[in-house]
């Protein structure tokens, strides 16, 4: 099919008609069969979503620059499909024409529209001036005409609503305001006129980047799938074409730019329909049960072609493509990858774990060394898994919780150092213990999550072991630490360490844990024996080796009503 270039090097690209839609039986479209894979040749593979199970919006897809210019455009809007022919006369009003979006209503006197810079199937994408400054936008104007639906014009209220909540980000492109007369929708952002990612990987030799360059690519990609993640919205295609240099400067910062298939999503819930393009879907949404975590995968995609200039999973088809993404991993084993570091290679991998819960979260990756090389540790941010993972301890029986107590001192210092760097996140006064305040201000990062001062401090005081008030950094581990990556990325090594921990508690080595050594590890009193039941699945009194590691494991277990001990306090750093 040819090489996918971008003749456009301002915020906006060449359009490429849509492959025909598959047969109604089948959710996903279906690419034709095309000529084996050159080095660069990065067709991007729209998925549609599947309107049955989940009636959205549809992504459209990028062909051939020969084919037709009809497809959606990088800052162009990708609101709904048009269903319906151009009204005629006597037809009711489209929806949209009928919607006060309640946006600003004096576009023509705020900005003069400039050159066009591309268009899609709902609209054009323009250079416009500030009248008032002089200052040139990117300014996307949305027919309302086009919104024939209800969900059309939700559609470019969430974007609007995207842009406006991610604004002030150096790696997001920035949003100025939103106007509507009768007949439009107007959105004004910044003008980015570098080019898209996608353009610069093919102008490399060999169409591949150097470590170095491709690690600062990547980190700027991770900043924000990272804030995303934070404010609760996935943005569900993240691939080249939708990351803009600033400027042509060799080194411009990168922006994203389009947000037509992001969504916001409520927590501990998954998305069940199948949308992204097809060379950087997760495993897990084509099991239509993805979240978070797959925006982390399609970065993985991305890294590896910026590092050897090949798609990691492709075939001549679309199924060809998801039977690959499902069943096979990368190759790291022809031509460049043995002259790539190990450490690049063992980043590009965590990212392309196929099971969601073992996989880097966004966070985490910024705080692997190849990527944090010559990066900031001020710049990562916190990561949600770990909130998540503060918020769930609470959660479990104490036997897990003094389980994980134990798994988290067996950990060596490269272990430890994501979680060291977002223990040094939160302990803003940098003095080595995280206060009530501070785990406030750490948990309320989480924007969907809206915790009561109660319920931070029940999370506090069952992270705080010695009961003095405060997290350090021990126990900050035992309630923060990915346990599915631990398994996950070197099995020998977490065979160890889970021996290590449970030799902690089977202080006669005979192989089992009794009621008496709970007593002594723990220094409970009372009934230990409805904390052994916990784990004791055959029932014989005593709990294996086996037993034990799949009470690490469990991701969530009953809570019980477990007393505090007494004179518990939780104080404030002075």
């Amino acid at each position: 099919m040819g090489l996918c270039f971008s003749s456009a090097k301002v915020s906006g690209r060449q359009h490429r008609s849509p492959r025909s839609p598959n047969p109604p039986h089948h959710p996903l479209a279906v690419a034709k069969p095309r000529a084996p894979q050159t080095p660069c040749s990065f067709l991007a593979v729209t998925i549609q979503k599947d309107h049955k199970a989940q009636p959205r919006r549809n992504a459209a897809t990028t062909t051939n620059k020969k084919t037709p210019p009809q497809t959606q455009t990088r800052q162009t809007p990708t609101h709904g499909k048009v269903r319906e022919k151009a009204k005629r006369h006597g037809e009711k009003i489209p929806y949209g024409k009928r919607v006060d979006f309640g946006y600003a209503k004096d576009f023509d006197n705020r900005y003069t529209i400039g050159k066009l810079l591309g268009h899609g199937q709902f609209g054009y994408t323009y250079v416009a001036t500030d009248k008032r400054t002089g200052d040139r936008v990117a300014v996307k104007k949305i027919d309302k005409a086009k919104m024939t639906r209800p969900i059309a014009v939700e559609d470019v209220r969430r974007e609007v609503k995207i842009l406006q909540a991610l604004t002030g980000h150096e790696n997001v492109v920035r949003f100025y305001n939103a106007f509507e007369d009768k007949n439009s929708v107007y959105i004004a952002m910044e003008l980015c006129e570098g080019g898209e990612l996608l353009d610069r990987i093919l102008s490399k030799k060999d169409s591949h980047y150097t470590e170095r360059d491709a690690a600062v690519v990547v980190r700027q990609m991770l900043k924000v799938a990272a804030e995303c993640h934070l404010r609760g919205l996935v943005h569900r295609d993240m691939k080249p074409e939708n990351f803009l240099f600033k400027s042509t400067e060799e080194d411009s910062v990168l922006k994203a730019t389009d947000f037509g298939l992001s969504d916001f999503i409520k927590p501990g819930k998954k998305f069940h329909d199948i949308v992204g393009s097809a060379y950087y879907v997760a495993p897990e949404v084509l099991k239509r049960r993805s979240g978070p975590e797959s925006d982390v995968w399609s970065i993985g995609v991305i890294s590896y072609i910026l590092l050897c200039g090949r798609r990691p999973f492709w075939d001549k088809t679309e199924d060809g493509i998801f039977k690959e993404v499902l069943k096979n991993k990368p190759d790291f084993r022809r031509k460049p990858w043995p002259t790539i570091s190990n450490s690049a290679k063992d980043f590009v991998k965590k990212l392309l774990v196929k099971d969601p819960r073992a996989r880097l979260t966004a966070a985490q990756a910024l705080s692997h060394p190849w990527v944090r090389e010559g990066g900031d540790a001020t710049e990562i941010p916190i990561d949600i898994s770990v909130l998540s993972n503060m918020r769930q301890f609470v959660k479990f029986s104490r036997l897990k919780q003094f389980a994980l107590r134990a798994l988290a001192t067996t950990l060596d210092e490269e272990e430890l150092a994501d979680l060291r760097d977002q223990f040094g996140a939160m302990d803003a006064d940098k003095n080595g213990a995280i206060s009530l305040d501070e785990m406030r201000q750490a948990l309320a990062k989480d924007h969907p999550w809206k915790l009561k001062d109660a319920r931070v401090a029940e999370i506090l005081q069952a992270i705080d072991s010695n009961t003095d008030g405060f997290v350090d950094f021990e126990e900050f581990v035992a309630a923060a630490l990915h346990v599915n990556q631990l398994e996950e990325h070197d099995s020998e090594k977490w065979q160890q360490r889970s021996r290590a921990a449970f030799e902690k508690f089977d202080i006669d080595g005979d192989g089992f844990i009794t009621a008496e050594e709970l007593r002594m590890h723990t220094g409970l009193k009372g009934s230990i024996e409805p904390l052994l039941e916990e784990a004791d699945i055959d029932h014989d009194g005593k709990i294996s080796l086996h037993e034990f590691r799949r009470l690490l494991k469990t991701a969530s277990i009953k809570s019980r009503n477990v007393r505090n001990p007494p004179g518990y306090l939780i104080s404030r750093k002075a």
